[in-house]
């Protein structure tokens, strides 16, 4: 791309953020050749073809374990808030991708839509045109599924999805399953198409050997041979540009130089974390917080980085047998997942979610580890992002808040019984040597960044875990810390909610921070067209605006909303 001057380059369209639904949208929109799309990405560019190998990995945690593909200095809060006490949560690192792809080139990888109330619930809370009908086509543009076909189903997008069938599971998971199978569940086959409680095979996004992230599925050698495509990356935007209220364009800063560039309409596609810090940097917000920050107020917009959600989890790990564990053959280390309903008053169908994973880390200690992983797939308890300062370089305030609505808690204390019977059926105990609840210890989360000095130290713990049982059993108690036995879990109420309130944890789903919504309604952010309330020029196009995180992986319902905003565009609404 040739050097940008910010006199002579006015584009159509500025989309910033190269993640899940920013790749598509540049894709999308630069189809017309007359529209001429900047793409602005903060971390680096890989053109096809020249990707380094741990963001190709299908084993996810190669890629967000390695700081050179995630922002920096990015940490949340979890747990509930204590109300008058004073705040002692522990903040903890929350990975997000800084690279071109987005969090699409580090994440699992799992593709499922999530279920038609999740839609269905969206339209009616003031997402007009969001049902279930009105994504279904673009839950379809956007896939090749490689194992089913149908109505529901899409025969020629851009993202390949596959399954692992039963035979190909390994010990653990299979085991997992076997136990699910015998609490009552059956096979479902297909969780996108067939909704009712069950487990099955889980869709991915990549092939036996490489992930296909939204930007080697958009962003193709053809896509980037446009001459109405320009591409930036390691590119920061510091603020939105306004006249009056009107976007015009982005202030940039590249390669310790600060550029601004100009476009007919600023599309954001940051993230359910950074979309809304960008705004409230640049004057879009509730107007007492930025007058707080001395930042000069564009439009009032109180629900701009409230309302965050996540799905809120926790996990059990197991010491498996050397027979249960992922053989060498196989990189993917998840393999099916149960959807069922806890069946509390108020909470629909298919709102709890499970899923045995054959391989706990990167390093030699995670791949003797598996884990049982329980999340709450329709939560109610909503957070914030705030502007810790009104300095571009500094990391937004996060607050997931998790639990504090009774439900997502009450739900959590009755999936852990469920885990505790799972994982006293007999398939299971046959694979593992121990199982434990799980609280990562500071240690823990010091050994899963990926570096030198961790794959030697988890090489010689893993060693001695395997010659000693009484080393294995020290090593856990300190990567879990100071988690209750499963038998207390089980029996003892306030023990169980206690280790819940602490230990729980979110999976990479951010969402809801810039929610749609009608125009009546204070706490809205976007119209149902992607437009920012009381500006012009101005969209926003990611997780953030969903009304309420589905009962899904993000990943696919976030290329969708780019695939439905980007159609939205072309037909001039």
């Amino acid at each position: 791309m040739p050097a940008l001057d910010p006199a002579a380059n006015a584009f159509d369209f500025i989309v910033v953020g190269a993640g899940s639904a920013g790749c598509v949208l540049a894709a999308r929109l630069s189809e017309r050749a007359h529209n001429r799309v900047l793409l602005i990405e903060a971390g680096k560019d890989y053109a096809p073809g020249s990707e380094p190998p741990e963001i190709l990995d299908i084993f996810a945690a190669t890629a967000y374990a390695n700081p050179d593909f995630t922002w920096p200095k990015t940490t949340a809060r979890f747990a509930p808030r204590p109300g008058n006490a004073p705040d002692r949560r522990p903040r903890r690192v929350y990975n997000q991708g800084r690279v071109i792809g987005g969090t699409s080139s580090i994440n699992g990888m799992a593709s499922l839509r999530g279920l038609p109330s999740d839609y269905e619930h969206w339209a009616a809370s003031g997402a007009r045109g969001w049902d279930w009908q009105g994504v279904l086509p673009y839950f379809k543009k956007l896939e090749t599924d490689s194992d089913f076909d149908g109505p529901l189903h899409g025969k020629d997008g851009p993202i390949r999805l596959q399954r692992y069938g039963a035979d190909r599971w390994p010990g653990f998971a299979r085991a997992v399953i076997e136990a699910v199978e015998r609490n009552g569940w059956r096979d479902r086959k297909d969780q996108n198409a067939d909704f009712a409680d069950g487990y099955a095979a889980v869709a991915y996004c990549h092939t036996d050997t490489r992930r296909m992230g939204a930007a080697w599925c958009y962003l193709t050698a053809e896509v980037r041979r446009r001459s109405n495509l320009a591409i930036m990356g390691e590119a920061e935007v510091e603020r939105i540009m306004f006249d009056g209220a009107r976007a015009v364009g982005v202030r940039v800063r590249r390669d310790g130089c600060t550029v601004e560039l100009r476009a007919r309409e600023v599309i954001l596609c940051c993230g359910a974390l950074r979309s809304p810090a960008l705004l409230l940097r640049s004057g879009v917000g509730p107007a007492r917080d930025l007058a707080e920050l001395g930042i000069a107020i564009v439009a009032d917009r109180p629900g701009v980085g409230k309302h965050l959600m996540e799905h809120p989890g926790v996990n059990f790990g197991a010491y498996l047998k050397r027979a249960a564990r992922l053989p060498k053959t196989l990189r993917r280390q998840m393999f099916a997942g149960l959807r069922f309903s806890s069946g509390f008053d108020g909470c629909p169908p298919g709102d709890m979610y499970l899923i045995p994973s054959n391989k706990a880390g990167w390093h030699a200690i995670g791949e003797r580890l598996g884990l049982i992983m329980l999340w709450v797939n329709r939560s109610y308890s909503t957070g914030e992002v705030k502007l810790s300062s009104p300095d571009p370089s500094g990391p937004p305030d996060i607050d997931f808040n998790m639990c504090s609505d009774p439900r997502d808690l009450e739900r959590l204390v009755a999936g852990v019984r469920l885990l505790c019977r799972l994982q006293a059926e007999p398939a299971v105990q046959a694979t593992v040597e121990q199982v434990f609840p799980i609280s990562f210890s500071d240690w823990a989360r010091r050994l899963a960044v990926r570096k030198s000095i961790n794959t030697l130290q988890t090489w010689l713990g893993a060693m001695a875990m395997e010659t000693s049982p009484l080393v294995r059993r020290w090593m856990i108690d300190k990567l879990i810390a100071d988690a209750p036995t499963i038998d207390e879990l089980a029996h003892d109420d306030r023990a169980c909610r206690e280790w819940i309130r602490g230990a729980v944890l979110g999976h990479w789903h951010a969402s809801c921070t810039c929610r749609m919504g009608a125009s009546d309604d204070p706490g809205a952010v976007t119209d149902p067209s992607a437009r920012v309330y009381g500006t012009d020029g101005l969209r926003v196009a990611d997780a953030s605006i969903m009304p309420a995180v589905p009962c899904a992986n993000t990943n696919i319902p976030t290329i969708m909303i780019g695939e439905k905003v980007a159609a939205t565009i072309l037909a001039g609404q």
